[in-house]
């Protein structure tokens, strides 16, 4: 396409052109070239309790979580033969641990007798959304990191770094996902959700970005505005969502 700019969610919005997009993605797998998931894991049911536990918990929470969690209840079947009283007593230290210990309970119940235990790599998309407590993000987040399918997970940082650089308008975490999956070539989409990530964690903050280290500010649009935005000591993110990268609201969309 030779446009400089293509539709958005919000079609009043301009798009960046494909020159400044690849200047910044580029210029992000040279800063994060190792990027991963924070989240421990061994198989993928550990890493879609890990996922579900995240919503209004730090990557770091869920790690010291699941790494007593999993000595005792590794996968699917051991965790079915629990109560959600007793997941919820394993969880407490967690954000929302009554929601999520039911959320758990009945998933673990539905991979056990529908997937013979553990997350299958035949799952869809539409397939993981069904499960209690899973949401896009979640399911993107299960599918890119376990199974290397191509999918572009939105959370807390994603949704705001995507902003300030001006590759959506969008409101929502799915709406903002769709942007930029139109925009981040598909091979690039499970890497570039760890490359904002990484940058929103280390540069890009939501009270005081540190646009003066920032390696993409050239391309960004959104630096004067998180400037002016720090100065009178206010954020900028998703309060819905977060997944693999910070805290969030519980609710079926994570």
């Amino acid at each position: 396409m030779c446009s400089r700019y293509w539709t958005l969610s919000n079609p009043s919005e301009e798009v960046p052109s494909r020159y400044r997009v690849r200047r910044v993605l580029d210029a992000l797998a040279g800063l994060y070239p190792d990027a991963r998931t924070a989240l421990r894991f061994e198989t993928p049911w550990q890493l879609l309790v890990a996922t579900i536990l995240s919503a209004q918990c730090t990557d770091v929470r869920v790690n010291i979580i699941t790494e007593r969690l999993f000595q005792r209840y590794p996968d699917a079947r051991s965790l079915a033969t629990l109560s959600e009283e007793e997941i919820a007593g394993l969880i407490r230290d967690c954000g929302l641990f009554r929601s999520k210990a039911r959320y758990l309970s009945q998933t673990a119940r539905i991979v056990v007798e529908e997937y013979g235990g553990d997350v299958p790599p035949s799952i869809t998309h539409a397939e993981m959304t069904r499960l209690p407590g899973v949401g896009r993000k979640t399911a993107n987040v299960v599918l890119s990191n376990a199974f290397g399918a191509d999918a572009l997970a939105v959370d807390t940082h994603v949704f705001r770094v995507a902003h300030r650089l001006g590759w959506s308008a969008a409101r929502d975490a799915d709406r903002t996902e769709a942007d930029l999956t139109r925009l981040i070539p598909r091979r690039e989409w499970s890497r570039a959700h760890h490359w904002l990530i990484l940058h929103g964690r280390q540069v890009c903050h939501a009270r005081r970005p540190a646009c003066g280290r920032c390696a993409v500010a050239r391309w960004c649009p959104g630096r004067e505005d998180a400037v002016s935005s720090t100065a009178r000591g206010q954020g900028g993110g998703l309060r819905e969502g977060s997944g693999s990268g910070g805290r969030s609201s519980l609710s079926k969309s994570h």
